[in-house]
């Protein structure tokens, strides 16, 4: 794992001395790098640790969301590290967190509305659905299923499009519509150097599969 310091002195020497190219590499190379973290703290860390390694990650993204202003990929990894946080971690302090998240969602989509494969759309959709509503929250049904179409829309046979609009169904009462997005899901191809996040969200279909069945 490459550390803030080293990555910092990188960026910049980057800046100084290479060619645009060579910065958007080593940009690809810190976001994918920063994926495969979250998804070993988010699938595979014990949870009394993640905490923590979360909130590294979350120094992470915003390390590279300041180095990179004008790309949008920093902030949506960053928004993805502090939705999943606030999941985890619950309470007052998860409401802000998430409130941060859609923040940087926000600015993310001002830049690149359709950056990495609606995955805009697919996070601030899902935070929309969970967070509380007004006055507590900024959640809002309505809002959350156009966000979440949006994204099926970009990404119709995406693994996480179709879980977290197959989850929104479920909560509001669509048990064969989340069924079929479900299904939809585990056909969905497997990602590039995403193998973990692949294997721990396709567990995550399975088990909304049998709680849908279990309920009815």
């Amino acid at each position: 794992m490459t550390s803030r310091p080293f990555t910092a002195l990188l960026a910049a020497a980057c800046l100084a001395a290479l060619p645009a190219m060579a910065c958007a590499d080593d940009l690809d190379t810190s976001l994918r790098t920063l994926a495969q973290d979250w998804s070993r703290v988010t699938y595979a860390l014990p949870k009394a640790q993640q905490d923590d390694a979360y909130t590294a990650l979350e120094a992470r993204g915003a390390a590279l969301a300041a180095q990179y202003p004008q790309r949008a990929e920093p902030r949506v990894w960053e928004a993805i590290i502090l939705s999943t946080h606030a999941g985890e971690h619950g309470g007052l302090g998860a409401l802000g967190m998430a409130k941060r998240a859609r923040d940087l969602l926000q600015q993310a989509q001002a830049i690149q509305p359709d950056v990495l494969h609606g995955s805009v759309y697919t996070t601030l959709g899902s935070l929309y659905y969970q967070v509380p509503g007004w006055p507590v929250g900024f959640g809002d049904k309505d809002k959350a299923r156009e966000l979440l179409e949006k994204a099926l829309q970009i990404d119709p046979d995406g693994l996480d499009a179709n879980y977290f609009y197959a989850d929104f169904l479920y909560r509001t009462g669509d048990r064969n519509g989340a069924l079929a997005h479900l299904n939809k899901a585990l056909a969905a191809p497997p990602r590039p150097d995403q193998a973990l996040a692949d294997k721990g969200r396709q567990a995550q279909v399975r088990t909304l599969i049998d709680t849908i069945h279990a309920d009815r």
